[in-house]
């Protein structure tokens, strides 16, 4: 083979489908000698782009360091991590949303979602527009000149989705990012987050302990066993997407029963 053959079939294995997710025997320790456990693995899992994946499981059974292994804000112990076909860099690879928002409070809403475009490289001629699509989308239209202290916990984490959509990734991951918040602001942003991501057609990876949130998020719920999580059920969701009512959808038959089977999974694999 030349050089120039070996650099293509090299570049060509590292490309794949934008958004697309794959972990190939992934494993993750933290510490070292007697100290160290292992959280994860070994875990195998490909994310098509496009899908919605949610990873669900008891507390401490090793779902937000699968998401920050799929970031690139740490690297397996053992095993390969490839996002659109190449290893996750951190700050490129996806956008990312925390439990808490992370925001700038001595900025406004403005200025962080500005923030973002800047570090995303968006034309500064095109902030404007950008920034209040981006604010639309996430129902906060007419917040511009709020600082982040003004505004509600609900509307702080829209703030921070909006920013995670700035840099147009085609991977979107979040990590638990409505734990802290009251059920009624929850289901509201639930519903945000499934018609935002249906929208624009952006590869999810969604972390939650709450079968009921992973049902109606998801269009793929992945169960990790207790730690070390590896895949305890690999279920896909058949529940109908885009323009569907949300309570009627969390009213129906299929919904219960596969909340219920989520939910015993988790029982199950957490006991085991």
């Amino acid at each position: 083979m030349s050089s120039s053959e070996l650099t293509q079939a090299t570049a060509g294995a590292e490309t794949g489908p934008a958004g697309s997710v794959r972990l190939d025997h992934v494993t993750h320790r933290y510490g070292r000698g007697g100290a160290a456990f292992t959280a994860v693995g070994p875990v195998d899992l490909s994310v098509p782009a496009g899908e919605f994946l949610v990873l669900v499981g008891a507390s401490g059974c090793g779902k937000s360091t699968l998401l920050r292994l799929i970031a690139g804000f740490e690297e397996p112990t053992r095993g390969a991590v490839r996002v659109s076909g190449a290893q996750p860099r951190p700050g490129e690879a996806a956008g990312v949303v925390f439990q808490t928002p992370r925001l700038f409070p001595w900025r406004t809403v403005r200025g962080n979602i500005d923030l973002a475009l800047r570090y995303a490289g968006v034309n500064r001629a095109q902030w404007p527009e950008r920034r209040a699509e981006l604010l639309a989308r996430v129902g906060l239209e007419g917040t511009e000149k709020r600082r982040t202290w003004e505004i509600s916990g609900g509307q702080q984490q829209r703030v921070a989705i909006a920013r995670a959509l700035a840099a147009e990734n085609p991977l979107l991951l979040l990590d638990e990012p409505f734990a802290a918040l009251d059920a009624l602001t929850r289901e509201r942003l639930q519903e945000d987050v499934r018609r935002v991501t249906d929208l624009t057609g952006r590869t999810t990876v969604f972390v939650t302990h709450s079968a009921d949130e992973a049902v109606f998020l998801g269009s793929r719920i992945v169960v990790l066993s207790k730690s070390p999580g590896t895949v305890a059920l690999d279920l896909p969701i058949s529940l109908p997407r885009g323009d569907v009512d949300a309570e009627e959808l969390r009213d129906s038959e299929e919904f219960a029963e596969l909340r219920a089977e989520v939910s015993h999974a988790v029982k199950s694999a957490a006991a085991a």
